[in-house]
């Protein structure tokens, strides 16, 4: 089991709001660089989007259930398909997205405990929390030519030194998907 961090990414770190459903002055970023740039399996996740779960936030979840079932694309079947498990204490009802639940226990503890690899997107909060526990095994980022000097980081002020091993670059469209694993 693997938990795979995969974020939309600025080259000044910042991954905060990158489709601009966030209304900040600098949202879309990602966006702007065209949809062959943030299109289907830009993160190489293959057969961990068959075997593995998705693990969101609540606002990130939130987002992608009005965004994902509408669409029935390879890709999209696939993000349709995956159990997705859903950290939140508010929300109390997963039916507006296929195969989501909503988590219990401790969001470490069940990390901990499953036995598929999980994926994580957006949902910055829950990575952070499974960053301070050293949970995290791969990050895929998705880099793109943009700085925004301000908003929320991947890695903010005073995370742990974690020394990584570059598991590969590539281009993808106007971004470089990176791959950083332990």
């Amino acid at each position: 089991m693997s938990v795979i961090v995969i974020e939309f990414i600025t080259v000044d770190g910042i991954v905060s709001d990158p489709d601009g459903s966030g209304g900040t002055p600098a949202g879309g970023w990602a966006f702007r660089h065209g949809r062959e740039t943030v299109a289907g399996d830009k993160f190489q996740l293959g057969s961990v989007l068959d075997d593995g779960v998705m693990l969101l936030g609540r606002t990130t979840w939130q987002l992608f259930s009005r965004l994902w079932p509408g669409r029935d694309d390879p890709f999209s079947a696939k993000m349709n398909a995956i159990p997705k498990l859903v950290a939140s204490r508010t929300l109390t009802d997963t039916s507006a997205w296929a195969n989501s639940r909503l988590m219990e226990g401790d969001l470490a503890d069940v990390v901990k405990h499953e036995t598929r690899d999980v994926v994580i997107t957006g949902s910055i909060s829950v990575v952070h929390t499974l960053m301070t526990q050293d949970l995290i095994d791969e990050y895929r980022l998705l880099i793109f030519p943009t700085v925004l000097g301000a908003g929320q980081r991947l890695f903010p002020d005073h995370t742990t030194p974690t020394y990584l091993q570059t598991l590969s670059a590539v281009q993808a469209g106007a971004a470089v998907l990176t791959r950083f694993g332990r």
